[in-house]
């Protein structure tokens, strides 16, 4: 399967090739070198591999395909900076990125530099023969190098939360409170019958997961006008949402079990307050601000307490496409406030579909009917993770505005909660 999308000339490709890398170096401004290779997690990443990483597909894919006399920046960062290609060799384990102490950050600076400056030599020497092909594949590493940038936000803020000392990333940036309350949840109806989702290809790029277009059934539903708040997530959480069995699967309930789930991820009780832990530091929490790091386990288990169920992703995508059009109005990472805040109004339609949280769907990652995979390596990029993930869509306080699309999938597996995973609710109409 080849993807295919109106084209950005080369000089488009070129001005957004150095924005997006710009902004990479940018969210690593207020790092001590020291935090550039700490990993807390298995799931999370050291900043100073996302930053070798991002480039090593440029590298990789591009450079040494379609460069004349090419030679690696050094020979071993196939091996350092290669995540899940098992076409493209060996590489370091996942869990073990944050023992690489070496290349230091100044020699990944350098690496970035390099591949940066042989890119813009290759695009103005570049043959009509193969423009094409190099743009498209630009085009992706950009789009990739973005979804980078909101891990590296989310595995920052993870490494931070777990330092003693509790280190603020940003305590300059814009406050995350703001707007109106968000009164009561309305739920907007919308009528069975069969709808189109996916990629529209006159749209723009997008990923071969969102592919190919295709029709859907529906039977009437209703959704949500706005996502799940913090202030009806601690309600969940005092009605002992956490200790009744009955609203949780049964994965979930073991997980919430072994691992002492009581609250979302970086919810704290502090002198019998609730507070949360941000990128800008720790306040009281707000209850009309969208509740966030909850996995889907305990998004299923708010739900089915309510008396709700989840929106499956072709349900939430038509909602989006009819009732949401304002996909740039949301809170995205273009605000730097990196956290959920409140609606900026109140209004008729649905409210933050973009931006602020990920939102969990009722939806298992799956290919869509008549998937392909992309041809060669890339073609590792999505297909081969379509089992024991549910979808997400929408973007978040951490998404870039001109990454996202109605379309987008993305896809976790359901105990993970370190990314600004949020919910809003659906019901049979």
């Amino acid at each position: 399967m080849q993807l295919s999308w109106p084209a950005l000339d080369r000089n488009q490709i070129l001005e957004r090739f150095r924005k997006t890398r710009r902004l990479s170096a940018r969210l690593c401004e207020p790092l001590a070198v020291e935090d550039y290779v700490v990993q807390t997690m298995p799931d999370a990443s050291p900043a100073k591999w996302h930053l070798g990483h991002t480039t090593w597909f440029f590298e990789n894919f591009i450079l040494s395909k379609f460069e004349s006399g090419f030679e690696p920046f050094h020979a071993r960062f196939n091996f350092l900076f290669n995540s899940y290609y098992e076409s493209q060799g060996e590489r370091v384990a996942r869990p073990a990125r944050g023992l690489c102490s070496r290349p230091t950050v100044q020699e990944v600076y350098s690496y970035r530099n390099s591949v940066e400056e042989h890119l813009e030599l290759l695009l103005r020497d570049l043959s009509e023969e193969v423009e094409g092909e190099v743009l498209a594949l630009l085009e992706i590493g950009i789009h990739h190098e973005q979804q980078h940038q909101e891990l590296i936000l989310t595995d920052l803020k993870h490494c931070f939360f777990m330092n003693a000392l509790r280190p603020d990333y940003r305590p300059d940036c814009a406050p995350a409170s703001f707007g109106a309350a968000a009164g009561e949840t309305r739920f907007l109806s919308v009528p069975g019958g069969t709808y189109e989702i996916g990629h529209d290809p006159s749209r723009g790029f997008a990923y071969d997961n969102e592919c190919p277009r295709h029709a859907v059934l529906l039977q009437d539903f209703a959704i949500a006008s706005r996502p799940v708040t913090c202030g009806e997530y601690l309600a969940f959480i005092e009605d002992g949402g956490y200790q009744e069995f009955r609203h949780w699967l049964s994965d979930g309930w073991a997980r919430i079990q072994a691992e002492g789930w009581r609250a979302p991820l970086y919810w704290e009780q502090v002198e019998g307050t609730w507070k949360i832990w941000t990128l800008t530091g720790a306040r009281s929490i707000d209850p009309d601000e969208p509740v966030t790091h909850v996995s889907y386990y305990e998004a299923l288990a708010f739900a089915s307490w309510a008396g709700c169920r989840l929106a499956t992703e072709q349900e939430w995508e038509i909602a989006a496409d009819r009732l949401c059009p304002a996909i740039r109005a949301g809170n995205f990472l273009d605000q730097e406030r990196y956290h959920p805040a409140r609606a900026s109004q109140a209004g008729e339609g649905l409210q933050q579909m973009f931006g602020d949280v990920w939102e969990w769907t009722g939806s298992a990652y799956l290919p869509y009917p008549g998937y392909r995979p992309l041809a060669g390596a890339l073609g590792e990029y999505n297909g081969k993770f379509m089992i024991d993930q549910m979808v997400l869509r929408g973007g978040s306080c951490a998404t870039p505005a001109d990454h996202i699309r109605s379309s987008y999938r993305n896809f976790f597996q359901p105990y993970q909660r370190w990314q600004f995973s949020g919910f809003r609710l659906a019901r049979d109409a």
